[in-house]
């Protein structure tokens, strides 16, 4: 399989750099999947699953927060809040943000605070997702 380039930055640090065979995304329209000379796009990132194969090794999975992905000239640039391997998740941190987020929007609070609980929470329960799914 051919091989492109991709770019995964989050806001803190360079998640992966270099050849890629195949990432899928998650987009406000789905997941995206992205193979060498895909058509130039831009897209939305939602908080989900990343997953891209670099070459002669198994599919890697990531946890992403959201962000924007450019596809242009066979170059792939991701843009994240965060990206998360699974085994840089903590599954007791991200349960006990969930619970947290869950308790949150159970208060009445302002409009931002209940946004800010509702990230929380999609963001901790898609770490757990990420982390669980690659134990199986």
């Amino acid at each position: 399989m051919e091989a492109f380039v991709v770019h995964i930055l989050a806001a803190d640090r360079t998640f992966y750099e270099g050849p890629c065979e195949s990432l899928t995304i998650p987009t406000s329209d789905g997941e995206q999947g992205i193979l060498a000379h895909h058509s130039s796009m831009i897209a939305a990132v939602q908080p989900g699953t990343l997953r891209y194969r670099v070459p002669g090794q198994p599919v890697q999975l990531a946890a992403v927060s959201p962000g924007m992905v450019k596809v242009e000239a066979n170059e792939v640039l991701v843009l994240v809040d965060s990206a998360e391997r699974p085994e840089e998740i903590d599954a007791a941190r991200a349960r006990r943000e969930a619970d947290e987020a869950r308790e949150a929007l159970l208060q009445r609070k302002s409009r931002q605070e209940y946004q800010l609980a509702q990230a929380t929470l999609a963001r901790a329960l898609n770490r757990l997702r990420v982390k669980a799914r690659s134990i199986q």
